[in-house]
């Protein structure tokens, strides 16, 4: 259900990879706009319940040198239940403040994308959590907005598993304390991250 985390750092790669070179020779790095940017995840209780949940503050940047490095701030996390909400952070993330996530990658692959232009990519990224670190790939799209801002988004739904990011224990605790007979452990994960050109 969470490992969408670690999709983040594969959007920052694609971003850094997309970091364009100006006429005196200098690339600018990209900066995460927070506002315009969400990331969505779904779970399945009791076999027949769907429901989508949030983290509703994401931020990072990257580096001219294809250096990236996202933090997803775990309080923020939106399941539309305020309980639920609390017990995600004491059982699920038992306390973490951030998901930090992070990837290098090629610029060159889309350094000359033009306004309007499209392209998708296979990305490889690390994300740390809980003490563990976890590496991680996925497809993603991006499009070129303007000359200083680009949206990403998955290419497809990525499907994710809790066994990874070794939240299991949490999830079923999750489970027992709502007298559920079951909580997916595999989620489906969407996202739109927008990024600005630093000035």
């Amino acid at each position: 259900m969470f490992k969408s985390f670690k999709t983040l750092a594969l959007v920052a790669s694609l971003m850094a990879a997309g970091s364009m070179a100006y006429a005196d020779g200098h690339a600018k790095g990209w900066t995460l706009d927070g506002d315009n940017s969400r990331l969505v995840f779904g779970s399945i209780k009791g076999d027949t319940t769907g429901e989508a949940h949030s983290f509703n503050t994401i931020s990072g940047a990257v580096g001219a040198d294809g250096a990236a490095m996202i933090e997803v701030d775990l309080a923020s996390v939106q399941t539309n239940i305020d309980i639920r909400n609390e017990r995600m952070l004491e059982h699920v993330f038992k306390g973490a403040g951030t998901a930090t996530l992070s990837a290098n990658i090629d610029m060159s692959e889309v350094s000359d994308l033009p306004v309007g232009g499209m392209t998708t990519f296979e990305i490889e990224g690390t994300l740390s959590l809980l003490g563990s670190e976890v590496d991680l790939d996925a497809e993603m799209f991006a499009v070129r907005l303007s000359d200083t801002s680009a949206m990403v988004t998955t290419n497809n739904i990525i499907f994710v598993e809790t066994e990874d990011l070794g939240i299991t224990e949490g999830v079923n605790k999750l489970m027992e304390l709502a007298s559920l007979d079951s909580i997916t452990r595999t989620s489906p994960v969407v996202m739109r991250l927008v990024f600005n050109l630093d000035e």
